[in-house]
């Protein structure tokens, strides 16, 4: 880290609360683990959790997120926002209709089946709202690092959600043909890790 200074101690009171006990059972060092670790972040920083944003608009985290995914991509279809985001194509086909129904967004003209989505003028103003906050928190996030870490970061957390992704695949793949049960959320793992890979 290019500031490590100020953070040294508030890490080393966070690093308290992941002390293993003595046992000698097999333990799992949360502090360590990155997976842990990049869910912590995420959590902290979840839109629901951000007063700005709670105050900005009153649509629930979904419809927020897959609003600023259409404002930043659109016109796009559901598969594309769940592609991109990783999220359930379901719950993002009910979330689009909910916008709609919200008047925020709406289904570009003679559309095919895919039914790409744009937003209106009411939905572009709370992007326009929520991404300027989006872009400031962005920045003082990343204060304590440097260019290069910055990009580095970008660089290797898009390593890992390929890697993730291909794993997941993979293990989808190894239950179906064990016979163990798969969910449709699975199923589509294995669909977006085919379309990564084509």
């Amino acid at each position: 880290m290019s500031s490590d200074n100020p953070y040294k101690n508030s890490l080393n009171n966070r690093l308290k609360a992941f002390e293993l006990s003595d046992s000698e059972q097999n333990q799992l060092a949360l502090d360590t683990h990155i997976p842990f670790q990049i869910a912590v972040v995420s959590n902290l920083l979840s839109i629901s959790r951000d007063p700005i944003i709670r105050n900005l608009t009153d649509l629930d985290t979904r419809e927020l997120r897959i609003l600023v995914n259409i404002g930043s991509y659109g016109p796009i279809a559901a598969s594309d926002i769940a592609y991109q985001s990783r999220l359930d194509p379901y719950s993002i086909t009910r979330a689009i209709a909910a916008l709609a129904k919200k008047e925020l967004v709406t289904y570009q003209e003679g559309a095919s089946r895919s039914k790409p989505v744009l937003l209106t003028d009411r939905g572009r103003e709370i992007y326009e709202k929520v991404i300027e906050h989006l872009k400031a928190r962005e920045e003082k996030l990343l204060v304590p690092l440097s260019v290069n870490e910055q990009q580095l970061l970008r660089d290797l957390l898009q390593k890992l959600e390929l890697n993730a992704e291909a794993l997941l695949a993979t293990e989808v793949s190894d239950c179906q043909r064990e016979g163990l049960s798969v969910t449709r959320d699975h199923k589509e793992i294995e669909r977006w890790f085919k379309r990564t890979k084509k």
